[in-house]
């Protein structure tokens, strides 16, 4: 078969997929190709908020839209419909879509969103959630735990409210416009799961965490916020770490001072459980969450198949530390 008939295959495919009202068929990821990396670097045509209040999630999250708002008058129809809450939780080149799928029954009261650059991946992980949809339209039960939500609108029971309603997907540049998505101190979760390690030392910029990429995230996470960081390279996991325990703190390793002199840094690392032993942890989240960065999601899926190790760290953002002479 040649690649222009593999393509008409594919093309032929998703769009037979998308026409088939109610299918409730998961796509196949074979008929989604795509590259394995994209520079974060080119300027892609992507749509994005001017800032987050002009952004409309409602037909990210049907389920959650406020039905208040939809009784008023024609002005509310040119602005961004509410929801009765907000994006919580982010996961950062989400690839296709595992670690989304499995939070949401976990996590019933979060809004997660998954952010990814890659067009047919993204295509991928919205036609699946659309299936899972489909698939499950029957209400998921409520969890025994809840988050502070920044609406003032009350949310839906959760008894009414299918699976699956509460995880989407993004196409965007989170390098370049995260800030255009989310408020300050919007977020509890950040998940940056096997991202492209970047081997040259030219291609170091690309990295997702950086010193200026770490006050974006201090930005959009609220405090007691955490970022999630897994990779099965270590020379990664040290840059990963190195970056976040050294931001907002004195100079350190000839990062810069970013913040007072002898001020701790803005994450604090938290202790994570060996592998195997995420169920009997104390934090019973941090041993959830940990467990399904490790096991649902596609790359470490694949290294566990090929034996390979997982570098797994947690780091929850501080208080804001008070100006000089407060």
């Amino acid at each position: 078969m040649t690649a222009a008939s593999k393509r008409q295959k594919r093309e032929a495919y998703r769009a037979s997929h998308v026409s088939t009202e109610g299918n409730a068929e998961l796509p196949q990821k074979k008929l989604y190709r795509q590259r394995a990396h994209a520079n974060p670097f080119s300027d892609h045509a992507l749509q994005y908020p001017t800032s987050p209040s002009e952004m409309d999630w409602a037909n990210h999250y049907p389920a959650f839209i406020d039905p208040n708002a939809q009784t008023q008058g024609g002005e509310q129809k040119e602005k961004p419909r509410p929801l009765t809450k907000n994006v919580t939780i982010a996961d950062i080149g989400c690839g296709f879509g595992g670690l989304l799928v499995a939070l949401s029954p976990l996590l019933p009261e979060e809004l997660i969103l998954g952010l990814e650059i890659r067009t047919q991946v993204t295509t991928y992980v919205h036609d699946r959630i659309q299936a899972l949809r489909r698939q499950k339209p029957q209400p998921q039960h409520p969890s025994s735990s809840s988050s502070p939500s920044f609406s003032s609108a009350p949310a839906p029971p959760h008894s009414a409210i299918p699976p699956y309603q509460n995880i989407s997907v993004l196409r965007t540049n989170s390098m370049k416009f995260l800030p255009n998505f989310f408020p300050r101190a919007s977020l509890t979760h950040i998940f940056l799961c096997f991202p492209d390690p970047h081997f040259k030392a030219r291609k170091h910029k690309a990295r997702i965490v950086s010193s200026t990429l770490c006050a974006e995230y201090a930005f959009v996470l609220r405090p007691g916020g955490c970022i999630w960081t897994i990779t099965d390279v270590e020379e990664l996991a040290g840059w990963m770490e190195s970056r976040l325990m050294a931001f907002g703190g004195a100079a350190a390793g000839g990062m810069g001072n970013y913040g007072l002199e002898g001020q701790e840094g803005m994450f604090e690392k938290v202790e994570v459980p060996e592998e195997g032993d995420e169920g009997g942890w104390e934090d019973k989240q941090v041993g959830m969450l940990v467990r399904c960065m490790r096991e649902e999601t596609e790359e470490g899926k694949k290294v566990t198949r090929n034996g390979g190790k997982k570098f797994v760290s947690v780091w929850r953002r501080r208080q804001d530390p008070p100006w000089p002479g407060e």
